[in-house]
């Protein structure tokens, strides 16, 4: 079995063989996730100006302790996809962060989506 370092290696490895084919524009701004044991973060990033458009995460106040599980990282989803409408974004590229698009990540894609992000 893989040990710690050697897992967040090649999760490394996969995010920049994602991120070579995914990056955000100001129309289409990347919607970019990581998740550690306790907590989920989700940002929306214009990558041509290096601006963080949108962010949510379960260390929030009001979002603190939901982000160790699938119910959390749906409040995570809805809540960055209703403060990118609030910027006017509703068209974004996912960027799952080197992660299976499993559990944690799917649920906080389908919250997202649910909420009126288009990706």
């Amino acid at each position: 079995m893989a040990s710690n370092d050697s897992r967040q290696e090649i999760r490394r490895r996969i995010h920049k063989r994602i991120r070579r084919r995914v990056a955000g524009t100001p129309e289409r701004p990347r919607l970019a996730i990581f998740r550690s044991v306790n907590h989920i973060y989700a940002q929306v990033i214009d990558d041509q100006q290096g601006r963080t458009l949108a962010s949510a995460a379960s260390t929030e106040k009001d979002l603190r302790g939901k982000g160790g599980n699938v119910e959390g990282a749906k409040l995570i989803g809805a809540a960055v996809a209703q403060r990118a409408k609030e910027k006017g974004i509703s068209k974004v590229v996912f960027d799952r962060g080197g992660y299976l698009y499993h559990g944690r990540i799917k649920a906080l894609a389908d919250a997202a989506r649910a909420a009126g992000l288009e990706f």
